[in-house]
């Protein structure tokens, strides 16, 4: 597809067919690590996603007259509406019921990856826009039933409204560094109550000899990683019966971004006996895989929150983001922000309803996320007399 000033749009099925600086030009992985080559092309060379997957390549990418890379948007032919977290089993059934198909869809995001951040990767707005119409073009040659941009930033929603697609909004859990000098100076800007329960939660997770230790880049070794990959095959097997990620995508982004991986391990008894793997970008710390072998109590507490508090704290960070849902983390400092989604519809009918939908949706997440700030573990002002 050609646009104006001899720019071209192209589609590509894999990313680990793009130069890496090229990429990463657009989306640096120390700001969107979820969007970085190392990231995306970890996926592909694992198997994770690609054939047999539902996880279909079909990224857009764009180019200037003399062919560099300008733009981009990361993008997957879906079979099925799994590994998203923003939910759409409810408008696929009602197709399904009206007789028709929803599936194939297309899906921008970063696979398994809850993480807000740009989805359209260039700075210029006029290539965002053909990015997305390269994409809807694509959905109706192909007979996708839609497209569907998940977890992007509000700016880059906005203009994704302006180009025809639905706006939709969702609920996270992060925290937010108030510049704290360390894990108790966070602790006194809580409630008495509030502070005691968090030192209690952290001292029963360390009870009968817990120990924590951090390893980072090429302090985690293949031993770490296949402890590290029992436990998190535990947990996606008792969550959803059938884990995303194999064993292979570990050692393969160890190997691409390792600089950026910071893992958190228990051991007791001179055993590791649970972890939690963390991504690093340049202001955030993200948590993104946890399991345990043996059960302890409060240990997802402190190796999924409080460890990477402390060590956001340490590194002075900005924020950690702990992943999807879980209004448990509101009790333990995690503050409710909204984020973004944007999708287009073909079927004219179920269009409409999802409109519907989601223009009721919206006001009901805004007041939840203000009913939420209401009961944050912080200390409360004193209204001014």
């Amino acid at each position: 597809m050609d646009a104006d000033a001899g720019i071209s749009f192209s589609v590509s099925e894999t990313i680990g067919a793009v130069d890496r600086a090229a990429w990463d030009s657009l989306a640096p992985p120390g700001a969107n690590p979820f969007m970085s080559w190392g990231f995306l092309t970890a996926l592909e060379a694992s198997g994770c996603v690609g054939t047999g997957t539902g996880w279909a390549g079909q990224h857009v990418l764009a180019r200037d007259p003399g062919g560099a890379l300008i733009g981009a948007l990361p993008l997957f032919r879906k079979a099925h509406s799994y590994g998203e977290y923003v939910f759409d089993h409810a408008w696929a059934d009602a197709l399904h019921r009206a007789g028709g198909r929803y599936y194939p869809k297309l899906q921008a995001a970063a696979p398994f990856s809850p993480v807000t951040g740009p989805r359209l990767l260039t700075k210029d707005p006029a290539i965002a826009r053909g990015l997305i119409a390269t994409a809807i073009g694509l959905a109706k040659q192909s007979r996708s039933s839609s497209v569907h941009v998940s977890f992007c930033t509000q700016a880059e929603q906005k203009l994704l409204v302006a180009c025809g697609l639905m706006a939709r909004a969702g609920v996270q859990f992060h925290w937010d560094n108030d510049g704290y000098r360390d894990f108790s100076a966070f602790l006194s800007a809580l409630s008495a109550g509030k502070r005691k329960t968090i030192r209690r939660e952290r001292e029963r997770a360390l009870e009968g000899g817990v120990t924590i230790r951090t390893l980072e880049g090429g302090n985690i070794d293949e031993a770490a990683w296949d402890h590290f990959f029992a436990c998190y095959m535990d947990t996606g097997s008792r969550k959803w019966g059938q884990p995303y990620l194999n064993r292979r995508f570990f050692s393969i982004l160890s190997d691409l971004m390792g600089e950026r991986l910071v893992l958190f391990e228990a051991h007791s008894g001179g055993r590791p006996i649970a972890a939690a793997l963390n991504i690093r970008g340049d202001d955030t710390l993200y948590g993104r895989y946890w399991g345990r072998l043996e059960d302890a109590p409060f240990l997802h507490f402190e190796l999924c929150y409080y460890q990477a508090i402390d060590y956001a704290i340490g590194h002075q960070m900005k924020r950690v983001e702990a992943g999807a849902q879980g209004e448990h983390k509101l009790l333990r400092g995690y503050g409710p922000v909204s984020t973004y989604s944007a999708h287009w519809i073909a079927h004219p009918g179920l269009s409409r309803a999802v409109g519907d939908f989601l223009a009721q949706e919206r006001p009901a997440i805004a007041e939840e996320i203000e009913l939420l700030e209401q009961h944050t573990p912080f200390k409360k002002l004193e209204p001014e007399t």
